[in-house]
């Protein structure tokens, strides 16, 4: 077999060993995840505040696991949609230390968007470093599917699967290279729906809005109207 020409780490992170937190450990993880939303640097005065959130499937990756979660704030008009992460170490033996929470927040939520496929969150969580300047983001990613008959979630750089998990009461969690770099174009991911048959139900890259902004900045303004007198 020849050399590969783009010899980047698949699937870096441990599969989910304890799914979606529940009982005595949720409440420790909950308030530095709601504590984080309250520390938002740019979070308006006004805003409403967290609800009940929902916690995603734990990943394990560089030495600590990180547990996803969004909540809800306010309704109708005023709603927003928190979302971040905790991660902590887990000794083979003993209990979990070090918990850190990390937040931000968005008012484009799904329910606005019905022609979403899949609800997604991304943070970036580390960095990779190849031979001769190739490089990439370690990214955490978490979602919910909005179609039905979604059974596991796959990340996918150019068609090569690098991550997949099985979705677990409706959602799923994600740890992959992003953004690489020093291969010629630079590569990004894209997040994969599947059926229990094996059919793809959806796929949406990451930067699908950033892409659609772009593309709107982009466009030459609209000349006269042709139909005017």
């Amino acid at each position: 077999m020849t050399p590969d020409p783009r010899p980047i780490p698949r699937f870096i992170a441990s599969n989910s060993q304890e799914g979606i937190p529940y009982g005595r450990f949720e409440g420790r993880i909950r308030e530095p995840f709601l504590e984080a939303c309250r520390q938002i640097g740019d979070l308006p005065a006004d805003a409403p505040p967290a609800g009940e959130v929902t916690w995603f499937p734990e990943r394990a990756w560089g030495g600590r696991v990180w547990v996803p979660a969004t909540a809800r704030g306010g309704e109708g008009e005023t709603e927003i949609e928190y979302f971040g992460h905790v991660s902590y170490e887990r000794p083979d033996d003993g209990e979990p230390s070090d918990f850190r929470a990390s937040a931000d927040f968005t008012d484009v939520i799904a329910e606005d968007n019905p022609d979403w496929r899949i609800d997604l969150n991304d943070d970036v969580i580390g960095r990779w470093r190849g031979e001769t300047g190739m490089a990439g983001e370690v990214t955490l990613v978490w979602g919910r599917p909005l179609v039905p008959g979604a059974v596991a979630a796959t990340a996918e750089l150019e068609g090569n699967v690098v991550d997949q998990e099985a979705i677990a009461d409706g959602r799923f969690t994600l740890v992959a290279l992003d953004a690489l770099e020093g291969y010629g174009d630079d590569v990004y991911l894209e997040v994969k729906l599947w059926n229990r048959r094996a059919d793809e139900l959806a796929a949406e890259s990451l930067y699908d809005q950033f892409e659609e902004e772009d593309e709107a900045d982009e466009a030459p303004p609209a000349g006269p109207d042709s139909s005017a007198g």
